[in-house]
This record gives C-alpha cells, structure tokens and sequence, in this order.
C-alpha cells in the first residue's frame, strides 16, 4: 500500500558533508512544512467569514429556515458521503438513523408528553440519544455490510421503511402517530438557543465540527484502510485487515453525524413525527448527496442549500405559473434529474470540469491550447 518512488529516488540522497538546499532542515526533501492555517485555501477562508458574519445582513427566516436547515440535512447527507464516498457503501438508513437520535432526545428529555418524556437533564440525555442512535446504525450496518451493490441499498431500505411503520404503530415507547411536541434545546449560558441568531451560530458550529471530523477521519489510518476497502476488499483482506469490521466501524461513525443532524432538526421544529422518519424524507438525503456530489464531504452541504432554496421558493414559483404548489417535488425532481444528466458526481463534478476546461484556455484568446 505504499508508494512506489519515483525512478532514481533511491540514489537521490546527497553525500555526506554536503550542503542542504536552504530552507531545509533535519534532511527534509521538500521546502518547510506549512502550518495547518496556511494549507486552508484563501476561498475557505472568505467563506467563513461570510457566514460569521451572515446575521449582520440576512433576516430572521433566512437564518433559521434556510441556512439552519441546510446545515441540519448537510449533516445528515454528510453521513451519507462518508459512508458512499469513503466507504463505497450507499446507505438509504440515514434519516432513520437521524430520527432515532430526535426520537431519543424527547424521550429521554423533557417534551410535551410529560407521560413517556423521562425529564433527564441535557448533559445526560444528549450523549445517550447519540449513543443509541449510533449503536442503531451499527446494528443496521452489522446487517448491511453483508451485501453490496442494489442489495445494500434495499436491505437498508427496508429497515428504513421498517423503523417508519414501527414509530407510527408503537404508542408506548414513541407515542405513535402524534409524536412528540415542545422539544426544544436546553437553556445554556443564559441564551435561547432556538432564536434564530443563536440557532443558525449553534448549526453551523456543529456542521464545522461534524466537517472537520470527516475530513480528520478520512486521512487517518482507518480512514485511509476505508477507503482501501472501497477500492479493492479482497486486496485490503489479504493485507490482513478486517474488511467487515472496517465497514461496520464507518456505519458507527456515520451514525453519530447523522443523530447531531436529527437531534437539531427535533430542535428546530420543536416536534418530532413519525414523518421525520417517511421514505419520502429518506430519499431527500439521498437526492441531497448525490446532486451535491458524494466525493468530497463539501458536496453533502452544496447538496443541501440546493434543495432547501427549492423547497422553500419552488412553491411560489408554482403558484406565480397558476400551477398547485403541492407540486414541488415536481421541480426537485427535474433539477435532480439535470444535474446527474450532465455531471454524475453532482455539481462538484460540473465545478471540477469547469475549472479543468479553464485551465486548458489561453488566458488571453480565450482558446484552449493545443
């Protein structure tokens, strides 16, 4: 699994008592190792600050529903990407996962249904709702990682479908087809966070945090054994790792992400349903990751402000053409459709492809070079 060096590599190291190049120390080859703040990309760093400084110039509704719902599905889709993009397993239990976390939040907390809601306080039923929802898609996985292909997709979808039906049956446990109502996030530090302001600073923290642990987890040994895993099982097998317990342990992780995801998205609505949980919703994710692009974890959140400005705006535009507003899927559906015609990794593939066929144009003719 090593790199092979390049031809001459092997005689390349100078003499003893020979000069360094400067700028070099300790017999490093190449020139002084960055600092981690100076290997983020300039755009990377005009982005943060657009969005530190979003609440200075965007509206209560833009904050909590547009942006603080993009954050909360890019969560989810994010855990999606790991799992497809790292793993190579597409999984449909993503949102299932992610409403067992809201599920368990209200029951664990406090809610409107003092009957079931066992009243804990946050720093205990937080980490509970996000073990259990974890431990949940780890046994999904257990099951899952069994199969490839159309298989995985289908088992994982009908445990999905599953989880749906048993939360709008079960009235002891998730209280059926009601749910539950008045869950909202603990008063911490004196502030509410369910205002606007401070709910859109609380998402797009975790989504920062959620995004740099894919990212860390990815360039890691196991992330890297993953992503071996995706490309080649029986080699990686035949190396000695376990290829099972690789894929399970991705599941476990993507559990996690997507449970943060539902635990605000409970927090957002102040309300959780079985609906949460529909296959309608389950299939959102995964139009989410694949239009946003399931390579590189960006594309879970590109994914997911597409789909937000369509949900919320592609009823008026429907309604401003004498159509029925009920018919927005109509036009989710056609902006998915166009985006995976012309470019199957999603709209980071259209980028990559702009940018490759900008590179090959002569600044000055505008021609591409020969």
């Amino acid at each position: 699994m090593t790199d092979t060096p390049p031809p001459g590599a092997r005689n390349a190291t100078p003499p003893a008592g020979a000069a360094r190049p400067s700028g070099q120390e300790g017999g490093a080859p190449g020139s002084e190792q960055k600092l981690w703040i100076e290997r983020i990309p300039a755009g990377w760093w005009a982005l943060a600050i657009v969005l530190l400084f979003m609440p200075a110039v965007a509206n209560n509704f833009w904050l909590f529903q547009v942006f603080g719902w993009t954050f909360i599905l890019g969560m989810i889709a994010l855990s999606l990407m790991f799992l497809a993009g790292y793993g190579g397993m597409v999984s449909l239990i993503q949102m299932s996962v992610a409403a067992m976390g809201g599920y368990m939040v209200a029951i664990l907390g406090p809610s409107g249904v003092e009957t079931i809601s066992l009243g804990l306080p946050w720093w205990l039923n937080i980490p509970l709702a996000i073990l259990i929802a974890a431990v949940f898609a780890t046994l999904v996985g257990a099951l899952a990682v069994r199969t490839e292909g159309i298989y995985t997709i289908m088992i994982t979808l009908a445990i999905a479908s599953a989880f749906f039906y048993f939360t709008r049956q079960n009235y002891g446990i998730f209280n059926g087809y009601t749910g539950f109502n008045l869950v909202v996030p603990p008063m911490l530090f004196g502030v509410d966070w369910r205002q606007p302001v401070a709910f859109y600073y609380l998402s797009l923290g975790l989504a920062v945090l959620c995004y740099a642990a894919v990212v860390y987890v990815s360039r890691t040994p196991f992330g890297l054994a993953l992503q071996g895993v995706r490309d080649n099982p029986r080699r990686m097998a035949a190396l000695g790792f376990n290829v099972t317990a690789h894929r399970i342990a991705a599941y476990t992780f993507a559990g996690a992400i997507a449970a943060i995801g539902g635990i605000l998205l409970v927090w957002q609505n102040s309300q959780i349903a079985p609906g949460t949980a529909g296959l309608p919703a389950v299939f959102d994710i995964l139009v989410i990751a694949v239009v946003g692009g399931l390579r590189r974890p960006s594309g879970a959140f590109i994914g997911a402000l597409i789909y937000v400005l369509l949900r919320t705006f592609s009823p008026d535009v429907l309604t401003a053409f004498e159509l029925s507003n009920e018919r927005f899927k109509l036009l989710i559906g056609l902006g998915f459709l166009v985006v995976v015609f012309f470019s199957p990794d999603g709209m980071l593939g259209l980028y990559d492809r702009w940018k490759a066929n900008r590179g090959r144009r002569d600044p000055l003719t505008g021609k591409e070079r020969e």
